[in-house]
């Protein structure tokens, strides 16, 4: 089974650093990535300084594998580079609205996952934060990104220290659309989430959370409305700050 099929999560790592080989060619494999225009719209931020992870692991409310990892990535959209290339060469760029926002959010996630493939391409362990966008304005002064650039999503890294199960998926057709979309009707998500809620570790999540369903842990537990708009309107305004939305 390749690393495609067989990825898992891993958030206990060895102490053991990688080397400098290792990194570049997982930041090499990124930036091999489709993108758009061929502009690179994106950068990587690599830290292996134990001062600097204390210093990020609020901003991902203090998850162990920020700390334990060998290496943090954190994978930002970047007009900036392009940009002043632009300028200097006499081009007046216009790349600090929501258009280009969203183009250089595509290239840093294509880039991000190359770079996750080959980690794990080297046997390396890999897990996705989430919480990148939480707390972007923290990441932005603690990295030093100037504007035109903001943290999208960062990945940890290192030899693993534990091997999980694969995590359950939806059946393939719960994502497929041949020719045209279909939309779902209610027997039809009935069918596609009835294996994902008869486990029974999907069962103990329900016990564990006192809740009738799976769904109610989404909605009530996990990302709830209050906390989405929440982070939504910091996120937005970060975006501003890091001078994405230049209306003029």
């Amino acid at each position: 089974m390749n690393s495609t099929s067989s990825h898992k999560s891993i958030r206990k790592f060895k102490s053991t650093e990688l080397t400098k080989s290792q990194i570049e060619k997982m930041a090499t494999a990124a930036t091999r990535a489709s993108n758009t225009g061929n502009m690179q719209l994106y950068s990587m931020i690599l830290t292996t300084d134990d001062v600097i992870k204390e210093q990020l692991a609020p901003c991902h409310y203090n998850q162990p594998c920020v700390k334990s990892a060998p290496l943090i990535v954190t994978f930002c959209a970047d007009i900036n580079r392009f940009s002043l290339w632009c300028e200097q060469r006499d081009a007046e760029p216009a790349y600090d609205n929501f258009c280009w926002f969203t183009t250089a959010t595509i290239d840093t996630m294509i880039a991000a996952q190359n770079f996750a493939l080959e980690a794990e391409e080297q046997g390396l362990g890999i897990c996705y934060l989430g919480t990148t966008i939480y707390n972007a304005k923290e990441i932005c002064s603690i990295l030093n990104l100037p504007k035109g650039v903001i943290p999208i999503t960062t990945i940890v890294v290192g030899e693993p220290d534990e091997s999980p199960d694969l995590t359950d998926r939806l059946p393939l057709e719960a994502v497929v659309h041949w020719q045209t979309y279909s939309d779902y009707t209610p027997s039809s998500i009935n069918q596609l989430w009835s294996e994902k809620e008869s486990l029974e570790s999907t069962k103990r999540l329900i016990s564990e959370n006192d809740t009738e369903n799976l769904a109610q842990i989404f909605t009530t537990k996990r990302y709830k409305k209050d906390d989405n708009i929440s982070i939504s309107l910091k996120y937005f305004d970060t975006l501003i700050e890091q001078g994405f939305f230049n209306n003029k």
